[in-house]
């Protein structure tokens, strides 16, 4: 199954964030609107990713942590095209 200090398994963990972030930005974007910035929500998940990955690297899980850097960098990477330079 998942090890704790496995590659797939920051991958896992670093979408937890991101995801939570997505629902809370749709629901807001159809009910309330209190921020005029849409990637708002979608910066403090990868924010949130980087603490958890200095967690993870001071239990020294060096796999996992690979996988949490790599996920937020893709997640950092397509915010930046569909929210901000696309606007």
């Amino acid at each position: 199954m998942l090890n704790k200090n496995s590659f797939i398994t920051g991958i896992l963990a670093a979408l937890i964030f991101p995801v939570i972030a997505w629902g809370a930005a749709y629901l807001l974007k159809t009910n309330v609107e209190i921020i005029n910035r849409p990637a708002l929500p979608y910066f403090a998940a990868i924010a949130l990713n980087l603490i958890m990955m200095r967690f993870i690297l001071k239990k020294e899980l060096d796999q996992t942590a690979r996988g949490i850097m790599l996920a937020t960098f893709i997640i950092m990477l397509l915010v930046f095209i569909f929210k901000v330079h696309l606007r």
